[in-house]
């Protein structure tokens, strides 16, 4: 089939890609010229693993392709991809300016028949807004909108694309479903279901999953804080429920919150539809709330070890994506916790495998990027696990010893046994569970 998929952001890119991988011709459009040209050019603009590969054998075989000229995109294409920026507005509703600016511009380059799709992640009722845009300057039977939202996890979105759960594909018209149907029938082959309903309801799958799994953190969360007080074990309770076949095990771990361009920006954004339908969503004005304190959980047991001076001290931050195997920054849970340190009086040696340029162009202060983990610890007072990176499982604690001022770690992730912790001779903070004492 001939795709036409217009932004090449992570969503953008990754669908783009992994349809060409499935043999399909496809043409990526995005305004900005400089990442035109280094696609172009065979240089991936994200960091996203098993893509690179994939991005790479679908250019040199011809399928995938990159253009900043919307026409010459959507030429032709059978369907219309709409990946596009849809950021949280002051009110915390999602922008839709993007999306609607190119639905205008679609109109009258409309020729033959074309699904549009929207992808982007977007309030109830945008399919009809992106339906009325177009339909100005094209006639209505050359297109139908259809709401396919997507379910990527960053850090194995590739798998998550090739191999879905599921597909949720909104849409009214027998036509673009078939045509649907038939573009998503390569990935769903062992069995996974397609899922078809109205343009709403598909809309609104995407913002119930991601507020749900927001909430099912949170509340874990809240657990894991209620431990600490009462001297229970926040790690034995997460397996003492994920067994259970009705909560299930993933989306259980405590942690110091969430963060990323999907979970902050959606649970917003279905807040902000509640309040303009008259509904108070209680449940989602706590669960950000509660997020937003869980962040900086640890600072004041930082502040008070430290006897509430950070003036003359050090500390190293390991992580500083807001999840492994990604760069993405955004609403990221270590920029607020080096903001807190920074503004303490202490310094900071951070690392990271794969963010540390987007932090450099995001936050200012002294900081310093180190060159690997061990870097980061070298002379420093203590260290502040942020991000559970593999790397960091099962680090040389020897050299751990020699590098650290103190025998002292900050545990944001629960990434080490308290047992292990006592053995080495560590004071460690975690998130709901004991502190242990050297």
């Amino acid at each position: 089939m001939k795709i036409a998929v217009v932004g090449t952001g992570y969503v953008g890119l990754v669908t783009g890609t992994c349809f060409a991988e499935t043999g399909n011709r496809v043409t990526c459009v995005d305004i900005d010229v400089n990442k035109i040209e280094k696609l172009k050019n065979g240089v991936i603009t994200i960091y996203e693993p098993g893509l690179e590969v994939l991005f790479e054998r679908n250019i040199k075989e011809g399928r995938l392709k990159f253009t900043t000229n919307l026409a010459e995109g959507i030429k032709d294409a059978e369907i219309i991809f709409l990946a596009l920026p849809t950021p949280p507005g002051e009110d915390g509703s999602a922008d839709l300016k993007y999306v609607l600016k190119v639905a205008d511009d679609l109109g009258p380059l409309l020729e033959n028949y074309a699904v549009v799709v929207d992808k982007s992640t977007v309030p109830v009722g945008t399919a009809e807004k992106v339906h009325a845009r177009i339909a100005k300057n094209a006639s209505t039977e050359l297109f139908d909108v259809v709401s396919n939202p997507e379910f990527l996890r960053e850090g194995v979105a590739v798998e998550d694309f090739m191999k879905p759960d599921r597909v949720v594909i909104g849409t009214n018209s027998e036509k673009a479903r078939k045509v649907m149907s038939k573009l998503y029938a390569p990935l769903v082959r062992q069995g996974n279901p397609i899922i078809f309903m109205d343009e709403r309801s598909a809309e609104m799958t995407k913002y119930a999953a991601n507020a749900f799994l927001a909430t099912k953190i949170t509340f874990m969360n809240e657990i894991a804080n209620l431990c600490e007080k009462v001297g229970a074990n926040v790690d034995d309770i997460r397996r003492g429920i994920g067994t259970d076949s009705r909560i299930g095990k993933r989306f259980l771990f405590a942690g110091i919150g969430y963060g990323g361009s999907c979970f902050p920006k959606d649970v917003q954004a279905l807040h902000k539809t509640s309040e303009e339908y008259d509904y108070d969503f209680k449940i989602l004005e706590a669960v950000m709330d509660i997020n937003e304190d869980q962040k900086t959980k640890l600072i004041p047991k930082i502040k008070q070890h430290f006897k509430h001076d950070l003036s003359d001290k050090t500390i190293a931050v390991w992580g500083l994506a807001f999840k492994p195997y990604t760069d993405d920054i955004r609403e990221a849970p270590a920029l607020v916790n080096i903001k807190e340190l920074l503004g303490a009086g202490a310094k900071v040696r951070a690392y990271d495998p794969e963010a540390m340029e987007n932090v450099k162009r995001t936050l200012d202060g002294d900081v310093y990027y180190a060159k690997d983990p061990y870097d980061a610890l070298d002379g420093a007072d203590a260290l502040f696990i942020v991000t559970e990176w593999p790397e960091f499982r099962s680090p040389e604690f020897e050299r751990i010893d020699t590098l650290l001022k103190n025998k002292v770690i900050f545990d944001g992730r629960n990434v080490f046994e308290l047992d292990q912790m006592r053995e080495l001779g560590y004071t460690y903070f975690s998130i709901g569970r004991d502190v242990v004492s050297s």
